[in-house]
Protein backbone atom coordinates (compact mmCIF):
# COMPACT_ATOMS: atom_id res chain seq x y z
CA UNK A 1 0.00 0.00 0.00
CA UNK A 2 1.35 3.47 -0.89
CA UNK A 3 2.36 5.97 1.88
CA UNK A 4 1.07 8.90 -0.28
CA UNK A 5 -1.16 10.96 1.96
CA UNK A 6 -2.36 13.55 -1.23
CA UNK A 7 -3.46 11.61 -4.69
CA UNK A 8 -4.28 13.23 -7.58
CA UNK A 9 -7.11 11.50 -9.63
CA UNK A 10 -7.32 12.98 -13.57
CA UNK A 11 -9.45 11.85 -16.08
CA UNK A 12 -13.00 11.47 -15.80
CA UNK A 13 -14.22 11.36 -12.65
CA UNK A 14 -17.66 9.99 -12.22
CA UNK A 15 -19.33 11.29 -9.25
CA UNK A 16 -22.80 10.57 -10.23
CA UNK A 17 -24.06 9.04 -13.79
CA UNK A 18 -23.72 12.53 -15.25
CA UNK A 19 -22.30 14.27 -13.10
CA UNK A 20 -18.77 14.26 -14.64
CA UNK A 21 -15.48 15.82 -13.52
CA UNK A 22 -11.88 16.08 -15.05
CA UNK A 23 -10.09 15.96 -11.73
CA UNK A 24 -10.01 15.27 -7.69
CA UNK A 25 -7.85 14.97 -4.78
CA UNK A 26 -7.56 12.34 -2.06
CA UNK A 27 -5.99 14.26 1.24
CA UNK A 28 -5.80 12.69 4.49
CA UNK A 29 -8.15 9.59 3.04
CA UNK A 30 -10.73 12.18 2.52
CA UNK A 31 -12.43 13.37 -1.35
CA UNK A 32 -12.10 16.69 -2.22
CA UNK A 33 -12.35 18.89 -5.46
CA UNK A 34 -10.54 21.95 -3.65
CA UNK A 35 -6.62 21.49 -5.23
CA UNK A 36 -4.45 21.04 -2.38
CA UNK A 37 -1.11 23.34 -2.12
CA UNK A 38 0.81 19.89 -1.45
CA UNK A 39 2.57 16.94 -3.84
CA UNK A 40 0.92 14.81 -4.99
CA UNK A 41 0.81 11.81 -6.84
CA UNK A 42 -1.42 11.62 -9.91
CA UNK A 43 -3.18 8.55 -11.32
CA UNK A 44 -5.21 8.71 -14.68
CA UNK A 45 -8.14 7.09 -16.28
CA UNK A 46 -12.22 6.81 -15.45
CA UNK A 47 -12.72 6.46 -11.67
CA UNK A 48 -15.89 5.33 -10.05
CA UNK A 49 -16.41 5.02 -6.34
CA UNK A 50 -15.53 1.76 -4.94
CA UNK A 51 -18.45 -0.75 -5.98
CA UNK A 52 -20.72 -2.67 -4.23
CA UNK A 53 -21.39 -6.16 -3.13
CA UNK A 54 -24.49 -6.15 -1.64
CA UNK A 55 -24.65 -9.64 -0.83
CA UNK A 56 -21.68 -11.01 0.47
CA UNK A 57 -20.39 -13.44 3.18
CA UNK A 58 -16.99 -12.55 4.46
CA UNK A 59 -15.64 -15.23 7.18
CA UNK A 60 -18.08 -18.32 5.37
CA UNK A 61 -17.27 -20.80 3.04
CA UNK A 62 -19.03 -23.72 2.22
CA UNK A 63 -18.94 -25.75 5.34
CA UNK A 64 -19.47 -22.81 7.83
CA UNK A 65 -17.11 -20.06 9.71
CA UNK A 66 -13.47 -19.50 8.55
CA UNK A 67 -10.31 -18.38 9.91
CA UNK A 68 -9.52 -14.82 10.19
CA UNK A 69 -6.47 -15.28 7.84
CA UNK A 70 -9.06 -16.90 5.16
CA UNK A 71 -11.76 -14.58 5.77
CA UNK A 72 -9.02 -11.47 5.16
CA UNK A 73 -8.32 -13.86 1.65
CA UNK A 74 -11.77 -13.35 0.65
CA UNK A 75 -12.16 -9.42 1.51
CA UNK A 76 -8.37 -9.15 -0.47
CA UNK A 77 -10.09 -10.66 -3.25
CA UNK A 78 -13.19 -8.64 -3.21
CA UNK A 79 -11.27 -5.70 -2.66
CA UNK A 80 -8.93 -6.28 -5.79
CA UNK A 81 -12.06 -6.75 -8.16
CA UNK A 82 -12.71 -3.24 -7.12
CA UNK A 83 -15.57 -4.17 -4.23
CA UNK A 84 -14.56 -1.43 -1.93
CA UNK A 85 -18.17 -1.57 0.22
CA UNK A 86 -19.66 -5.28 1.06
CA UNK A 87 -23.24 -5.70 2.90
CA UNK A 88 -22.47 -9.08 4.60
CA UNK A 89 -26.10 -10.65 4.21
CA UNK A 90 -24.93 -13.12 6.88
CA UNK A 91 -22.04 -14.64 8.72
CA UNK A 92 -21.63 -16.99 11.82
CA UNK A 93 -18.00 -14.91 11.77
CA UNK A 94 -16.85 -12.41 13.96
CA UNK A 95 -15.38 -9.83 11.11
CA UNK A 96 -15.35 -6.71 13.33
CA UNK A 97 -11.65 -6.55 13.19
CA UNK A 98 -11.53 -5.82 9.35
CA UNK A 99 -12.96 -2.48 11.01
CA UNK A 100 -9.67 -1.48 12.11
CA UNK A 101 -7.98 -2.04 8.44
CA UNK A 102 -7.66 0.87 6.18
CA UNK A 103 -6.68 -1.56 3.24
CA UNK A 104 -9.58 -3.51 2.89
CA UNK A 105 -13.38 -3.00 2.36
CA UNK A 106 -15.74 -1.46 4.63
CA UNK A 107 -18.46 -4.14 5.56
CA UNK A 108 -21.95 -3.37 6.85
CA UNK A 109 -23.12 -6.69 8.75
CA UNK A 110 -26.32 -8.67 8.92
CA UNK A 111 -25.53 -10.40 12.05
CA UNK A 112 -26.15 -14.08 11.35
CA UNK A 113 -28.69 -15.81 9.50
CA UNK A 114 -32.10 -16.74 11.57
CA UNK A 115 -32.98 -20.02 9.77
CA UNK A 116 -35.87 -22.62 10.52
CA UNK A 117 -34.80 -25.81 12.44
CA UNK A 118 -33.07 -28.19 9.80
CA UNK A 119 -34.27 -25.71 7.11
CA UNK A 120 -30.95 -24.29 6.20
CA UNK A 121 -27.30 -25.14 5.17
CA UNK A 122 -25.41 -26.23 8.19
CA UNK A 123 -23.61 -23.94 10.26
CA UNK A 124 -24.54 -21.39 8.46
CA UNK A 125 -27.54 -20.28 11.02
CA UNK A 126 -29.51 -19.66 14.02
CA UNK A 127 -31.87 -22.28 13.90
CA UNK A 128 -35.10 -21.53 15.60
CA UNK A 129 -38.78 -22.36 15.93
CA UNK A 130 -41.19 -19.42 15.11
CA UNK A 131 -41.70 -18.92 18.76
CA UNK A 132 -38.24 -17.60 18.85
CA UNK A 133 -38.23 -15.38 15.89
CA UNK A 134 -38.55 -12.29 17.30
CA UNK A 135 -36.20 -12.59 19.83
CA UNK A 136 -33.17 -13.89 17.29
CA UNK A 137 -34.07 -10.89 15.30
CA UNK A 138 -33.63 -8.50 17.84
CA UNK A 139 -30.41 -9.98 18.81
CA UNK A 140 -29.51 -10.08 15.66
CA UNK A 141 -30.66 -6.45 14.99
CA UNK A 142 -28.12 -5.29 17.83
CA UNK A 143 -25.18 -7.12 16.73
CA UNK A 144 -25.15 -6.54 13.04
CA UNK A 145 -25.15 -2.71 11.30
CA UNK A 146 -28.39 -1.88 10.32
CA UNK A 147 -29.52 -4.64 8.65
CA UNK A 148 -31.08 -8.55 9.99
CA UNK A 149 -30.89 -11.61 7.44
CA UNK A 150 -33.97 -14.43 7.55
CA UNK A 151 -34.05 -17.98 5.76
CA UNK A 152 -37.78 -17.29 4.10
CA UNK A 153 -37.69 -20.32 2.37
CA UNK A 154 -35.82 -23.53 1.65
CA UNK A 155 -36.26 -27.02 0.77
CA UNK A 156 -39.55 -28.81 3.11
CA UNK A 157 -38.09 -32.56 3.11
CA UNK A 158 -41.54 -33.64 3.71
CA UNK A 159 -43.03 -31.81 0.86
CA UNK A 160 -40.10 -32.49 -1.30
CA UNK A 161 -40.54 -28.84 -2.96
CA UNK A 162 -39.45 -25.19 -1.94
CA UNK A 163 -41.36 -23.95 1.18
CA UNK A 164 -42.05 -21.29 3.22
CA UNK A 165 -40.22 -21.18 6.26
CA UNK A 166 -42.32 -19.06 8.22
CA UNK A 167 -45.97 -17.96 9.69
CA UNK A 168 -47.35 -14.36 8.72
CA UNK A 169 -47.58 -13.41 12.23
CA UNK A 170 -44.74 -14.10 13.63
CA UNK A 171 -43.23 -12.26 10.66
CA UNK A 172 -44.70 -9.22 11.03
CA UNK A 173 -43.84 -9.10 14.70
CA UNK A 174 -39.94 -9.66 14.01
CA UNK A 175 -39.56 -7.12 11.58
CA UNK A 176 -41.80 -4.36 13.49
CA UNK A 177 -38.95 -5.57 16.46
CA UNK A 178 -35.98 -5.00 13.95
CA UNK A 179 -37.75 -1.41 12.67
CA UNK A 180 -37.84 -0.62 15.79
CA UNK A 181 -34.65 -1.26 16.80
CA UNK A 182 -33.69 0.77 13.45
CA UNK A 183 -32.55 -2.45 11.27
CA UNK A 184 -33.94 -3.20 7.75
CA UNK A 185 -34.41 -6.59 6.99
CA UNK A 186 -33.76 -9.30 4.06
CA UNK A 187 -34.96 -12.63 3.49
CA UNK A 188 -33.45 -15.20 1.11
CA UNK A 189 -36.05 -16.48 -0.91
CA UNK A 190 -36.05 -18.79 -3.92
CA UNK A 191 -39.52 -19.30 -4.34
CA UNK A 192 -43.07 -17.94 -4.61
CA UNK A 193 -45.26 -18.66 -1.94
CA UNK A 194 -42.89 -16.59 1.38
CA UNK A 195 -42.79 -13.63 -0.68
CA UNK A 196 -46.45 -11.77 -0.71
CA UNK A 197 -46.23 -12.30 3.49
CA UNK A 198 -42.69 -11.00 3.84
CA UNK A 199 -43.61 -7.99 1.64
CA UNK A 200 -46.83 -7.00 3.09
CA UNK A 201 -45.00 -7.65 7.02
CA UNK A 202 -42.79 -4.88 5.91
CA UNK A 203 -39.53 -6.29 4.57
CA UNK A 204 -37.19 -4.03 2.88
CA UNK A 205 -35.42 -6.50 0.63
CA UNK A 206 -35.49 -9.96 -0.72
CA UNK A 207 -32.25 -11.79 -1.77
CA UNK A 208 -32.10 -13.56 -5.11
CA UNK A 209 -35.94 -13.01 -5.84
CA UNK A 210 -36.23 -15.80 -8.08
CA UNK A 211 -39.97 -16.65 -7.38
CA UNK A 212 -41.73 -13.18 -8.64
CA UNK A 213 -44.31 -13.26 -10.65
CA UNK A 214 -46.60 -10.33 -12.69
CA UNK A 215 -48.39 -10.66 -9.01
CA UNK A 216 -45.88 -10.00 -6.49
CA UNK A 217 -43.94 -7.69 -8.88
CA UNK A 218 -46.47 -4.74 -8.49
CA UNK A 219 -46.60 -5.30 -4.68
CA UNK A 220 -42.84 -5.01 -4.23
CA UNK A 221 -42.89 -1.82 -6.50
CA UNK A 222 -45.57 -0.20 -4.63
CA UNK A 223 -43.83 -0.99 -1.27
CA UNK A 224 -40.74 -0.06 -2.72
CA UNK A 225 -39.11 -3.45 -1.45
CA UNK A 226 -35.66 -3.81 -3.46
CA UNK A 227 -34.46 -7.20 -4.58
CA UNK A 228 -30.52 -8.17 -5.27
CA UNK A 229 -30.92 -10.98 -7.90
CA UNK A 230 -27.55 -12.46 -7.34
CA UNK A 231 -27.78 -14.25 -10.76
CA UNK A 232 -23.93 -15.05 -10.65
CA UNK A 233 -25.51 -17.73 -8.28
CA UNK A 234 -29.06 -18.57 -9.80
CA UNK A 235 -26.72 -20.00 -12.67
CA UNK A 236 -25.78 -22.96 -10.51
CA UNK A 237 -29.04 -23.79 -9.78
CA UNK A 238 -29.21 -26.48 -13.11
CA UNK A 239 -25.87 -28.32 -11.30
CA UNK A 240 -28.20 -27.99 -8.18
CA UNK A 241 -31.48 -29.64 -9.57
CA UNK A 242 -29.37 -32.66 -11.29
CA UNK A 243 -27.93 -33.73 -7.85
CA UNK A 244 -31.44 -33.83 -6.35
CA UNK A 245 -33.13 -35.22 -9.02
CA UNK A 246 -33.32 -38.80 -6.98
CA UNK A 247 -34.38 -37.61 -4.00
CA UNK A 248 -36.69 -34.79 -4.90
CA UNK A 249 -37.80 -34.44 -8.28
CA UNK A 250 -40.08 -31.78 -7.23
CA UNK A 251 -37.75 -29.14 -5.63
CA UNK A 252 -35.47 -30.15 -8.98
CA UNK A 253 -37.89 -29.59 -11.44
CA UNK A 254 -38.71 -26.33 -9.82
CA UNK A 255 -35.40 -24.85 -9.38
CA UNK A 256 -35.11 -24.76 -13.63
CA UNK A 257 -38.06 -23.43 -13.98
CA UNK A 258 -36.92 -20.68 -11.69
CA UNK A 259 -33.62 -20.02 -13.68
CA UNK A 260 -35.11 -20.87 -16.52
CA UNK A 261 -37.13 -17.48 -16.47
CA UNK A 262 -34.42 -15.80 -14.45
CA UNK A 263 -33.69 -12.83 -16.86
CA UNK A 264 -37.42 -12.25 -17.60
CA UNK A 265 -38.00 -12.09 -13.70
CA UNK A 266 -35.04 -9.41 -13.52
CA UNK A 267 -36.42 -7.58 -16.17
CA UNK A 268 -40.06 -7.03 -15.45
CA UNK A 269 -39.28 -6.29 -11.99
CA UNK A 270 -36.56 -3.54 -12.94
CA UNK A 271 -39.68 -2.27 -15.79
CA UNK A 272 -42.06 -2.41 -12.56
CA UNK A 273 -39.94 0.25 -10.83
CA UNK A 274 -38.50 -2.03 -8.11
CA UNK A 275 -35.68 -1.24 -6.92
CA UNK A 276 -32.34 -3.74 -8.27
CA UNK A 277 -28.91 -3.70 -6.57
CA UNK A 278 -25.84 -5.98 -7.25
CA UNK A 279 -24.74 -9.24 -5.11
CA UNK A 280 -22.87 -12.06 -5.87
CA UNK A 281 -23.45 -13.98 -2.50
CA UNK A 282 -19.59 -15.01 -2.56
CA UNK A 283 -18.70 -17.25 0.32
CA UNK A 284 -21.00 -19.62 0.30
CA UNK A 285 -20.38 -22.08 -2.21
CA UNK A 286 -19.14 -19.27 -4.78
CA UNK A 287 -15.81 -17.21 -5.53
CA UNK A 288 -15.15 -14.25 -4.12
CA UNK A 289 -14.33 -11.06 -6.78
CA UNK A 290 -17.46 -11.63 -8.77
CA UNK A 291 -18.97 -8.23 -9.01
CA UNK A 292 -18.33 -7.36 -12.68
CA UNK A 293 -20.01 -10.56 -13.50
CA UNK A 294 -22.94 -9.81 -12.16
CA UNK A 295 -22.88 -6.30 -13.47
CA UNK A 296 -22.47 -8.32 -16.47
CA UNK A 297 -25.36 -10.16 -15.91
CA UNK A 298 -27.75 -7.52 -14.84
CA UNK A 299 -27.28 -6.39 -18.64
CA UNK A 300 -28.15 -9.58 -19.93
CA UNK A 301 -31.34 -9.94 -18.14
CA UNK A 302 -32.04 -6.40 -19.87
CA UNK A 303 -31.28 -3.70 -17.20
CA UNK A 304 -29.90 -0.88 -18.88
CA UNK A 305 -25.74 -0.67 -18.58
CA UNK A 306 -25.88 2.59 -16.59
CA UNK A 307 -28.64 1.46 -14.63
CA UNK A 308 -26.62 -1.66 -14.01
CA UNK A 309 -23.72 0.43 -12.89
CA UNK A 310 -25.59 2.52 -10.45
CA UNK A 311 -26.93 -0.65 -8.81
CA UNK A 312 -22.98 -1.45 -7.85
CA UNK A 313 -22.03 2.15 -7.65
CA UNK A 314 -24.26 5.72 -6.52
CA UNK A 315 -27.73 3.96 -6.51
CA UNK A 316 -26.40 1.27 -4.46
CA UNK A 317 -24.11 3.60 -1.67
CA UNK A 318 -27.21 5.81 -1.17
CA UNK A 319 -29.88 2.64 -0.63
CA UNK A 320 -26.70 1.78 2.15
CA UNK A 321 -26.33 4.94 3.29
CA UNK A 322 -23.09 5.51 2.50
CA UNK A 323 -21.20 8.30 0.82
CA UNK A 324 -19.62 8.14 -3.13
CA UNK A 325 -17.44 10.50 -3.93
CA UNK A 326 -18.99 13.99 -2.64
CA UNK A 327 -16.83 16.20 -1.12
CA UNK A 328 -15.56 14.68 2.42
CA UNK A 329 -16.18 11.19 1.44
CA UNK A 330 -13.65 8.63 2.36
CA UNK A 331 -11.78 8.21 -0.91
CA UNK A 332 -12.54 4.41 -1.98
CA UNK A 333 -12.43 4.37 -5.55
CA UNK A 334 -11.77 2.85 -8.66
CA UNK A 335 -10.01 3.13 -12.14
CA UNK A 336 -10.41 2.03 -15.18
CA UNK A 337 -8.90 2.99 -18.68
CA UNK A 338 -11.88 3.24 -20.50
CA UNK A 339 -15.79 4.47 -19.79
CA UNK A 340 -17.36 1.88 -18.26
CA UNK A 341 -20.70 3.20 -19.30
CA UNK A 342 -20.21 2.86 -22.62
CA UNK A 343 -19.49 -1.09 -21.77
CA UNK A 344 -19.92 -2.72 -18.23
CA UNK A 345 -16.93 -5.03 -19.27
CA UNK A 346 -14.83 -2.59 -18.43
CA UNK A 347 -15.15 -3.46 -14.74
CA UNK A 348 -13.10 -6.82 -14.72
CA UNK A 349 -9.97 -5.03 -15.29
CA UNK A 350 -9.57 -1.99 -12.52
CA UNK A 351 -6.44 -0.13 -13.79
CA UNK A 352 -6.25 1.45 -9.75
CA UNK A 353 -7.71 0.36 -6.40
CA UNK A 354 -8.09 2.86 -3.78
CA UNK A 355 -8.97 2.82 -0.45
CA UNK A 356 -8.93 5.42 2.16
CA UNK A 357 -6.85 7.40 -0.22
CA UNK A 358 -4.40 5.51 -1.00
CA UNK A 359 -3.48 3.30 -3.81
CA UNK A 360 -3.38 -0.64 -3.38
CA UNK A 361 -0.86 -2.86 -4.93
Amino acid sequence: MSDHVVLHVKGRVLVGPEDVRDELWAVDGRVTYTRPSAEALTIEGWALPGLVDAHCHVGLDQHGPVDAGTAEKQALTDRDAGTLLIRDAGSPSDTRWIDAREDLPKIIRAGRHIARTRRYIRNYAHEIEPEDLVAYVGQEARRGDGWVKLVGDWLDREAGDLGACWPRAEVEAAIAEAHRLGARVTAHCFAEDSLRDLVEAGIDCIEHATGLTEETIPLFAERGVAIVPTLVNIATFPKLAQGGEQKFPRWSAHMRRLYERRYDTVRSAYDAGVPVFVGTDAGGSLAHGLVAAEVEELVKAGIPPIEALSATTWGARSWLGRPALEEGAPADLVVYADDPRADVRVLAAPRRVVVNGRVIG
